[in-house]
């Protein structure tokens, strides 16, 4: 059975429908229920190459150890990015996950670290610092990708085009 290699693309320009990768997993930081700009153009700007093979989506960004909120709804359940029902309509993501994330001072801007010192901030209350990320539940859902493209390497089914598995 081969193995899955995965490779950082470096470039956020243009995936070509013929390029080499069996599948793609795309992720960004999210901010007030939206991804970044430039991984939002990059799925959109990439649609027709994405949906022509197995994509795994990711966001990260809720804060904080409550994994509950106050109304008793789960926190990444409800944080989901509103670009994700677009993606899942254009390009047909077999899983989208959101994590919890990390908020580091040092890697605001001036404006955004004023926020952290409004009073209704105190304590952290509505931004907390830290890096709340869960990494063996990251490595339990990335273990999942990597199974799921092992056994559908050994699917003569599957349809490909120029060698690269075309999603379903």
């Amino acid at each position: 059975m081969p193995a899955v290699t995965a490779r950082r693309k470096e470039s956020r320009s243009a995936l070509q429908p013929s390029c080499a990768y069996d599948a793609v997993v795309i992720g960004s930081a999210a901010y007030y229920f939206h991804w970044m700009r430039k991984a939002t153009e990059f799925v959109r700007r990439n649609r027709a190459a994405l949906a022509a093979r197995p994509v795994w989506l990711f966001s990260s960004g809720p804060l904080g150890t409550k994994t509950i909120d106050g109304q008793g709804r789960d926190v990444c359940a409800v944080t989901v990015p509103k670009e994700i029902e677009e993606f899942r309509e254009a390009i047909q993501p077999r899983d989208h996950r959101v994590f919890f994330g990390v908020l580091v001072r040092d890697k605001l801007g001036f404006a955004h670290r004023l926020l952290l010192k409004l009073p209704v901030n105190r304590d952290g209350a509505i931004f907390p610092l830290g890096d709340f990320r869960d990494w063996s539940d990251i490595e339990a859902w990335a273990g999942k990708i990597g199974q799921a493209l092992k056994d559908s390497a050994g699917e003569a089914e599957l349809p490909r085009e120029n060698g690269a598995l075309i999603a379903r």
